[in-house]
């Protein structure tokens, strides 16, 4: 019976520590010091009357009767303390971004704004363009959706590749953002104003006649090329500057922890960017009815609101020139040695399969 005492004083001792068990009242009472991390595997019997030791385990049993009622448990060392909670305050000043973190997310979330604020106003705009044109209607939509829009992204995405070969990042920002704003200013000045005489529309009546009547939406595309053109750049913007530029910057500037925490806040921003745009369309619609005789109501409205969007955009290039003067210079902003690594590091052409292997392993894919 002498082997299977050790064992089970040990677990009532580590009862009476746990869940404050005490065997008082029992016929054979022990004094066990057990260490909780022993185990009950491996113990020697010693020359003593009915005591076991081992350096891993050490138990005292005393067979003998005993004055002492209780089962004591004891280490040699002190329970570890618990951390203390944090309060609400403590937690709310512990997300609250740092100097350092403050000087690139507010620029950051700023171009954002602008980027979705742009964003809103063209894509209102080119819809009405395409469905109040003369001799086109919302039938159009799905097919300059997809003979017009789809080819070309298919050949932004070959220059894209090309330009990223042989400039740096930030030049590739400004060759893809500069002149998306200098059309659109030049479609509101420029084109705007002489679509009639740049618009064929003889040319189409004639054809038009000669052809089924289910041409009709190809034609009216090809009638109204300038408005199909600024639906093709309108939609660009939101597929290249929001989705593409910007988030590959912030993904430079920004480290993985940075991303987890304020990301979500770039999306409210986005809610923002509506908010005002909506509010600026509101108002230049307000204008249209205070407008002279003579005045062509599209034609100022046209270029208010690319007026806002060539504003907007000068205020984005120039949030990116502040950050690669004042971010991606300082050490504690951006690491400056991942930075030189990245210039210096080749870069290895891939095709299909092995680009589809490369984001297959990715972690963060």
């Amino acid at each position: 019976m002498k082997k299977y005492t050790t064992p089970v004083a040990c677990l009532l001792a580590l009862l009476q520590v746990t869940s404050g068990f005490s065997p008082s009242g029992l016929q054979s009472k022990h004094i066990v010091t057990c260490p909780p991390s022993s185990s009950f595997a491996a113990y020697t019997n010693s020359n003593n009357n009915g005591c076991f030791s081992d350096k891993s385990l050490h138990c005292n049993v005393n067979n003998s009767r005993c004055s002492n009622s209780r089962l004591r448990m004891s280490d040699g060392s002190e329970s570890s303390a618990v951390p203390a909670k944090q309060g609400f305050i403590a937690k709310m000043k512990s997300k609250i971004p740092t100097k350092s973190e403050r000087k690139k997310l507010v620029p950051l979330a700023m171009m954002f704004f602008f980027i979705l604020f742009n964003y809103t106003i063209l894509r209102d705009t080119k819809d009405v363009l395409m469905v109040t044109a003369k001799g086109s209607g919302a039938e159009v939509i799905p097919f300059i959706k997809t003979y017009v829009n789809l080819p070309a992204a298919i050949g932004f995405t070959a220059l894209y590749s090309k330009l990223c070969d042989r400039m740096e990042q930030k030049d590739v920002f400004y060759a893809c953002t500069i002149p998306f704003l200098l059309f659109f200013v030049a479609f509101a000045f420029v084109i705007f104003p002489n679509v009639g005489s740049l618009h064929p529309h003889a040319f189409v009546d004639k054809i038009a006649v000669a052809l089924p009547q289910g041409f009709g939406a190809p034609l009216a595309i090809v009638r109204n090329w300038s408005f199909a053109l600024f639906y093709v750049m309108a939609e660009m913007w939101g597929s290249v500057v929001a989705s593409l530029l910007f988030w590959s910057f912030a993904n430079e500037v920004t480290t993985v922890d940075e991303a987890k925490k304020y990301y979500p806040l770039f999306g409210l921003g986005a809610n923002v960017a509506l908010i005002f745009s909506g509010q600026y369309v509101r108002f230049v619609s307000s204008l249209r009815a205070n407008l002279p005789p003579g005045v062509d109501p599209w034609g100022m409205s046209i270029k208010y609101l690319m007026g806002a969007v060539a504003v907007s955009g000068g205020c984005l290039v120039s949030l990116f020139n502040y950050m690669q003067r004042k971010v991606m210079t300082d050490p504690e902003c951006v690491d400056q040695e991942k930075q030189a690594a990245k210039k210096k590091k080749k870069k290895v052409k891939m095709g299909l399969r092995e680009s589809a292997k490369f984001l297959v392993s990715s972690p963060y894919i």
